[in-house]
């Protein structure tokens, strides 16, 4: 039998949500390519704003990068009038009256599989089936999602290490899933806006937000900027196991905003770390592992959308947390990075300057959040979730249920991060502590990682008295410790 026919419509609407690039877009290209005609919007769903301080780096970096994303489209198009439509809605709501008003007959996006997008994605379907008009969706996000990558029994994998093996595997056997799609061919089909559509992309106030430090802080955003740290990144990938867990170094991709709101391809990237891996590049191999781990938890959170609100091992979840006025005086000194340990406060105050926070120093402070301080995982996913640029619930949640032992293939709850060791062993020479904490710039190097302990003489030179300059630490860690292991004695006994 022959497989159905591909439908193709007079007119299609094209639906950007995480995807800010006209490049390598799957529904962008599968709206080409089958329509005569194609419009492009975006909305900035109010239903996801309210939620959002009036200063937010985040949507500043979406509004920049629609800047972009409507000149890449208008560039495409070569003609008058073709771009972006951006509205300021409920998207739930917009998208179906949209479509209606410009008669088209599909609406074309990519997946996005976090529950509250999914409960959105089903009642704008619904809507739209309401009107005789289709939601076509397709994969751009991730290389592999849902139930593509299963075990040998058909279920889903918990563990990385053979998943990852199984990744490897099913690129090895068909380079299709790295290939870019080619846009290009058919941008024919982008159609021009209504007269009444043919508006600028509206200012952070036009949607009642403010400006932030973004700019100050040289973030490259849209598809250009995203493109621009890519090269950047190229040269530097074959060092990167060696640099990648030191904050003081320029060892990370910086990229993970960009394919959170996907500003770049994770096929384009993906295609290169594992073509240099397969050259024997070792630092093109860790980091390809980095965007594997990324589609692990994408995939365990669909299988197991519980995971965004408790712990994916269910026995986790009988932990007793500090509670009441204590618990909360601990995470606001987290929070504001006031814990006495410096290279935790460091990395909170980068998180809380920039939002952004080097990746080793994110498992160092949810460490210390859950194991040293015994709060609960959830308030510091939640804080992340405020403050990163690049927050995506997948890689958030996964990250943290890691640090608390909670997850799948997590680090054992008996393996607690001594924040005083992983000062001296990644920045040893305090060069990032010194940055985010320069009251203490004036220790030695041997006293910085834990100033407390440091000599009267060392301290009085650098003038710094703790309690006043810098606080005394919030907790001894090898007490804390002993807590630990007796907090989560409960997770052994049932298992047990």
């Amino acid at each position: 039998m022959s497989p159905h026919p591909t439908p193709h419509y007079p007119s299609g609407l094209m639906w950007f949500r995480r995807d800010l690039r006209a490049q390598d877009n799957a529904a962008l290209y599968q709206a080409l390519k089958r329509c005569a005609s194609v419009h492009c919007v975006f909305v900035f769903d109010r239903a996801i704003l309210e939620g959002l301080p009036r200063a937010d780096r985040r949507v500043e970096f979406i509004r920049e990068s629609l800047v972009a994303l409507d000149a890449e489209l208008h560039a495409l198009a070569g003609q008058y009038g073709a771009g972006l439509i951006v509205r300021h809605a409920v998207a739930q709501d917009d998208i179906p009256r949209l479509a209606h008003e410009l008669k088209v007959q599909a609406v074309f996006c990519n997946h996005d599989d976090e529950p509250a997008a999914q409960a959105r994605d089903a009642r704008v379907r619904g809507a739209l089936a309401d009107l005789g008009i289709r939601l076509e969706t397709f994969k751009d996000h991730v290389i592999f999602e849902r139930d593509e990558v299963l075990t040998q029994s058909g279920t889903v994998y918990g563990v990385f290490t053979p998943y990852k093996n199984a990744w490897l595997k099913k690129v090895a056997a068909d380079s299709y899933y790295l290939k870019s799609y080619p846009v290009g061919k058919y941008v024919r089909a982008l159609a021009p806006r209504p007269q009444a559509l043919r508006l600028p992309v509206p200012s952070l106030e036009d949607i009642g937000f403010e400006p932030t430090n973004l700019s100050s802080l040289h973030v490259p955003t849209g598809s250009p900027g995203g493109r621009a740290l890519f090269e950047d990144f190229f040269t530097r990938m074959d060092r990167y196991q060696a640099t990648r867990d030191f904050p003081a170094i320029k060892g990370p991709s910086y990229l993970s905003v960009h394919l959170r709101f996907g500003t770049v391809s994770i096929r384009q990237l993906a295609r290169t770390a594992y073509q240099r891996s397969q050259e024997n590049d070792e630092g093109a191999a860790i980091w390809l592992s980095e965007l594997v781990w990324r589609d692990f938890y994408h995939q365990i959170l669909y299988h197991h959308p519980h995971v965004a609100s408790r712990s994916y091992k269910p026995e986790y979840d009988a932990i007793e947390w500090e509670h009441g006025k204590h618990a909360q005086q601990l995470f606001e000194a987290w929070c504001q990075g006031r814990t006495g340990y410096p290279l935790v406060d460091a990395a909170m105050a980068q998180l809380n300057q920039t939002g952004y926070m080097h990746n080793r120093l994110r498992m160092v402070v949810a460490s210390f959040l859950v194991k040293d301080l015994g709060i609960d995982w959830r308030w510091g996913e939640r804080y992340f979730a405020l403050h990163l640029n690049d927050f995506d619930l997948a890689a958030n949640n996964g990250g943290w249920q890691w640090a608390s032992s909670s997850g799948c293939d997590a680090q054992p709850y008996f393996r607690i991060f001594n924040p005083i060791s992983q000062s001296e062993k990644f920045d040893a020479q305090g060069r990032f502590i010194r940055r985010y904490l320069p009251q203490l710039a004036g220790l030695p190097d041997s006293a910085l990682h834990a100033p407390w302990l440091a000599k009267p003489l060392d301290l009085a030179a650098a003038k710094v008295q703790i309690g006043r300059d810098y606080p005394a630490p919030i907790v001894d860690h090898a007490q804390a410790r002993e807590r630990t292991l007796a907090r989560y004695a409960v997770v052994k006994t049932s298992k047990g």
